[in-house]
């Protein structure tokens, strides 16, 4: 079995790894800058815990993430590009795959309804048995769900 990671990425970036045991976990992480640093270090932070999570969970076979084609406000966009660059060189760099996933084809995957709120994501996601602390790991649960539920991954060694 395959590992595989699923990331809401933002801020507070939502996480949810299938590990090669086919044990799931999930949390979130934050990514907001202290007082005293500078603009780069929410990424070199966030590149830092992708390595974390490769040591504590083995090299993801695969690494789906939320694709966001619409930010309400120009910092949120300008983070999410800054993690997506990040993630993208990081998975590169070591062969990792990486897939991005429109965030209504997982909304509609598990709720049935592409535009669903944050509210009907938590409560679907605790339907499946999961308990999410926020919207942000509810996200990345969903993403994991629909990676392995409609998705063939390959074992790449």
């Amino acid at each position: 079995m395959s590992t595989i990671l699923a990331l809401d990425l933002g801020t507070t970036t939502g996480w949810a790894v299938r590990s090669a045991d086919g044990t799931v976990t999930s949390g979130t992480m934050s990514f907001r800058p202290g007082r005293f640093e500078g603009g780069g270090m929410r990424f070199l932070r966030f590149k830092r815990w992708l390595a974390e999570m490769e040591l504590l969970s083995g090299r993801p076979t695969v690494i789906y993430f939320e694709e966001v084609r619409r930010h309400v406000g120009v910092d949120a966009a300008h983070v999410y590009g800054g993690f997506m660059g990040q993630l993208t060189a990081w998975c590169e760099l070591r062969g990792v795959a990486y897939q991005g996933v429109p965030v209504g084809t997982i909304k509609k995957h598990v709720t049935g309804k592409g535009n669903a709120g944050k509210a009907a994501v938590i409560a679907a996601v605790q339907g499946r048995g999961y308990e999410p602390t926020d919207d942000n790991e509810a996200d990345a649960i969903a993403l994991l769900l629909w990676a392995v539920e409609t998705q063939t991954v390959e074992e790449y060694e």
